[in-house]
């Protein structure tokens, strides 16, 4: 299983989820994706995101202003 950090500090809303779902298009199912980001919004923003895409939140973490969402990528329909 492969694992990928986005960097998505200094991006206001809708600005990581963005970067999530670009970046999310060119990954295989099953990749751990830990996006970092500065937007408190974002911890609802990406779990939100993933809920309707069919993504799995793995954990969340705040820690010195900076917001980390783990999340694994399901399969795709064709």
């Amino acid at each position: 299983m492969s694992r990928i950090v986005i960097d998505a500090r200094r991006l206001l809303c809708p600005m990581p989820v963005i970067r999530v779902q670009d970046q999310v298009a060119t990954l295989a199912p099953g990749t751990l994706v830990d996006v970092i980001c500065t937007d408190p919004g974002a911890l609802n923003d990406i779990p939100m995101w993933c809920r309707i895409n069919g993504h799995e939140v793995v954990e969340t973490v705040s820690k010195g202003g900076e917001y980390t969402v783990v999340l694994r990528l399901a399969e795709q329909d064709p």
